[in-house]
């Protein structure tokens, strides 16, 4: 059957047009992960950073899909967009003019973007000079500098190389949610995790044949894994459905209305958005920190390093603020409860407008809340348990959590687009039946 599936969407031009090009543009995001940053001893930073796996670079790297470790010009990644949605977010909720472009339809949306690559384009030109700055005082285990030749021309240099990259691959992904198919952003992410998937496999059997992994620790973590993916599929595509009855309606000989349905509430309604943008609030002002060799910025430092307790009770704290407020971004049940009432839809013992609305919010408020624990177990506990067995592994529950969300989106848009020109299809050869008769 998935067989079939396969060969279905390649009969579908536009289908096949949107899938070739999202994997060319990718094929560039990964191409460009490999041009190093001019300036650098590329085999100085790759010592440092053997180091620095199972910290917050190393998280770091895993979202810049490893152009971090090699400075390349896609070091900075994704997360300074990321960072820019999430201020923009917040504040739509805050500044009346901001508010009314969201409510403006697309004329709106597209002012909204304009600021955000603005946005971008500030804090990656923050994050840059602090990276570089930071990168003028590390050495590698060996007493040998990163920089080769440090001072302004060098600062200046990486500033305007990571920024560009920063923009270009911002620009990819809105090419990608546009003309191809899945949200860009998330897919840039995704493939940068992926990407290492041959590596981590091989250092995994690298470590189990020098003895520092045991064949027992590492059944364990694949089952772990297997359980982790199952479970993240499970909810994934759990809903809460709300009974809904459409009251009858005669329009002049013919009557209308009168069926039952429902409205799906998914129980996590945000996806993989929370722990993307917790782990971005998280990093930026953690990665500038790292870098600035300042004794109480260090200690800043050390202490939002993965595993330690104040970053996952932030990083938690984080993933249940972002899944309300995604939530609440997303899906208004005021206007969800206005289109029933327009429609003659009814929620079987709930009175049509307002008391509909917070029937809705209440539900959903519940329903996010189960959702957020969810969100925040499958990203910590992995992650925890692996740091006090002391296993050196790649995936903890946070990239599993993206790469399977993403995964199970990108397939529903591509079902969706299958459907859609089938039922074009079949609505066109009836069209031409009834013309003909």
């Amino acid at each position: 059957m998935i067989a079939s599936g396969v060969q279905n969407i390649f009969k579908i031009p536009e289908l096949k047009r949107r899938i070739l090009y999202t994997l060319a543009l990718l094929s560039v995001y990964r191409i460009g992960a490999f041009v190093p940053t001019p300036g650098i001893d590329t085999v100085a930073l790759a010592s440092f950073f053997a180091r620095a796996q199972g910290t917050l670079l190393g998280l770091f790297d895993m979202f810049s899909g490893g152009a971090l470790e090699r400075l390349s010009v896609f070091a900075l990644g994704i997360m300074p967009y990321i960072s820019a949605s999430i201020i923009l977010q917040l504040l739509t909720v805050v500044i009346p003019h901001l508010e009314r472009l969201s409510k403006e339809g697309e004329q709106g949306r597209k002012k909204i973007t304009q600021y955000t690559r603005y946005g971008t384009v500030v804090l990656s030109i923050i994050q840059g000079f602090g990276i570089s700055v930071g990168l003028e005082s590390m050495t590698s285990p060996g007493g040998a500098p990163v920089v080769i030749d440090p001072g302004w021309g060098f600062r200046l240099m990486t500033v305007l190389t990571l920024t560009a990259g920063t923009a270009f691959i911002m620009w990819l992904g809105e090419q990608i949610t546009e003309r191809g198919i899945g949200n860009g952003i998330s897919l840039i992410i995704f493939a940068g995790i992926v990407a290492r998937m041959p590596a981590a496999i091989g250092n995994t059997f690298r470590l189990i044949s020098t003895g520092e992994m045991g064949v027992f620790s590492m059944v364990l973590l694949l089952a772990l894994m297997i359980l982790v993916v199952a479970f993240i599929v499970f909810v994934e595509q759990g809903q809460r459905r709300i009974p809904v009855q459409y009251a009858k309606r005669v329009v002049g000989r013919r009557m209308y209305g009168g069926q039952s349905t429902h409205l799906p509430l998914k129980i996590n309604t945000s996806g993989v958005i929370p722990p993307i943008f917790a782990s971005s609030i998280i990093m930026f002002p953690a990665t500038i920190a790292s870098f600035i060799k300042v004794p109480w910025m260090q200690s800043v430092a050390q202490a939002m390093q993965p595993g330690n307790v104040i970053y996952e009770l932030l990083f938690v704290g984080f993933i249940f603020f972002f899944c309300y407020f995604y939530t609440a971004v997303t899906f208004n049940p005021v206007d969800v409860a206005d289109n029933m009432k327009k429609h003659g839809g009814y929620i079987p013992g709930i009175r049509p407008g307002r008391r509909t609305a917070d029937y809705i919010d209440r539900v959903l408020t519940r329903i996010t809340l189960g959702g957020a624990i969810y969100v925040s177990a499958v990203c910590v506990l992995p992650s925890v348990l692996i740091a006090q067995f002391n296993v050196p592994f790649y995936f903890g529950g946070t990239a599993l959590l993206i790469v399977v969300g993403v995964a199970i989106d990108t397939v529903s848009q591509i079902e969706s687009h299958m459907l859609t020109r089938h039922y074009e299809g079949f609505l066109k050869k009836g069209a031409g039946r009834m013309k003909g008769r």
